[in-house]
């Protein structure tokens, strides 16, 4: 997984509350790692080229980002690691399951995700598709058979990860209006609309996963959701501004890949400085939707800025 050096500053909702958010997120990565490798099924279980092409590309690296979110929401409510840690796998199946259809050649076409070659180029073309259909089966697989206390609980978890994989203002449709719009001038509610699917769907169902497992308030879970909300547009705006300004060493992805396939981003759509402006903004938004809470907001403030800061 991607490290975060424990030299990365911390943030902070006051000037008394600090959280060091890089310590936290390798800490917390290290335990979702753990669950995943308990959750997934083995490699010498038959037939073992898929289980190892589905845990080629899910222990491949990356931030966690997603079921971290589950967890740090979750934490609010005091939900044990336990409770939390199942549902929240579930969504990096989710996630790397879209990440190796999204590099096939007839997607995207990318031959290196996080610093590896895709799983196509490891495995071919069909390996690969089988293994990303495998994850999103296996993430609901995982949720329909954990223990959880409330059946009433299960569903509604099962609804938010259904949903949000899915096709209307979801995973699936956003990707699919990113494709449609590539060489295209598209305006920015429309750019908006591409992302609050493609990248934030996910994100937000994240958040309420871990408000719902909680036991959230209805007016607790409209705050996270909104949080949620912000907080996905803040990472693919991060996302476009990378995809400009790093390196593919830093990415660990081909750099300059949007603008090559003329796809539709904020940084074309607004420039460097705009798109940059508009990540403070909505992290902003984020925060105060936070602080309709009564609750200890200072590491989901944290993972806001984190969003919007980091360096791949």
């Amino acid at each position: 997984m991607t490290t975060i050096g424990p030299s990365d500053p911390p943030f902070s909702n006051s000037g008394s509350d600090k959280v060091n958010i890089g310590q936290y997120f390798n800490q917390s990565g290290e335990i979702v790692d753990c669950w995943l490798d308990h959750l997934m099924p083995p490699v010498d279980v038959d037939p073992p080229i898929i289980h190892e092409a589905m845990r080629y590309s899910l222990f491949a690296g990356g931030k966690r980002l997603r079921p971290i979110l589950a967890m740090a929401t979750g934490e609010l409510f005091g939900v044990s690691e336990e409770d939390l840690l199942p549902a929240a796998c579930t969504l990096e199946m989710i996630h790397t399951y879209s990440l190796i259809h999204d590099d096939l050649p007839a997607m995207d076409d990318d031959d290196l995700r996080r610093g590896m070659p895709t799983c196509h180029v490891r495995y071919g073309e069909a390996i690969a598709i089988l293994a990303g259909d495998a994850l999103l089966t296996q993430a609901f697989i995982t949720l329909s058979t954990t223990p959880i206390k409330d059946p009433l609980i299960r569903i509604a978890l099962l609804r938010e990860l259904s949903t949000a994989s899915g096709t209307i203002n979801a995973l699936i449709g956003g990707q699919v209006l990113d494709l449609t719009s590539e060489g295209k001038r598209v305006s920015g509610a429309e750019l908006e609309m591409i992302h609050r699917a493609k990248t934030g769907a996910l994100i937000r169902c994240a958040v309420r996963m871990g408000a719902l497992i909680g036991g959230a308030s209805s007016r607790e879970l409209t705050a996270l959701t909104t949080y949620g909300e912000k907080i996905g547009l803040a990472f693919q705006i991060a996302d476009d501004l990378l995809d400009e300004t790093a390196t593919t060493a830093q990415l660990g992805k081909t750099a300059g890949k949007d603008a090559a396939t003329k796809k539709a981003t904020y940084t074309s759509l607004y420039g460097l400085d705009g798109a940059q402006q508009l990540a403070r903004r909505v992290v902003e938004e984020a925060h105060a939707s936070l602080h309709q809470l009564d609750l200890d907001i200072t590491r989901l403030e944290a993972i806001a800025r984190f969003i919007i800061d980091r360096q791949s």
